[in-house]
C-alpha cells in the first residue's frame, strides 16, 4: 500500500509525535517508519497500524489515485 509520505509527515506534526513516540504507539519499528515517511510502500497490516497509532482512519494517509 503507498502511503502518502507528506500526509504522514504532515499528522505527526500535528500531534507532536515523533518516529520514537509512533513505533511504540503503533508497535513497528522506527526503521519501519521511517522507510515509510521516506515513500517506501507498505504492507495494508503496516498502513494499518500507522493509522491505530496515529489516532486517523487509514484513508487520511493514503496517496491519492
Amino acid at each position: 500500500m503507498r502511503i502518502d509520505r507528506v500526509k504522514l509527515i504532515a499528522e505527526m506534526a500535528r500531534q507532536d509525535m515523533t518516529v520514537q513516540n509512533l513505533a511504540e504507539k503503533s508497535g513497528l519499528s522506527r526503521v519501519t517508519i521511517t522507510g515509510v515517511r521516506s515513500g517506501k510502500t507498505c504492507s495494508d497490516k503496516t498502513a494499518n497500524k500507522l493509522a491505530q497509532g496515529l489516532g486517523v482512519s487509514i484513508e487520511t494517509l493514503r496517496t491519492e489515485g
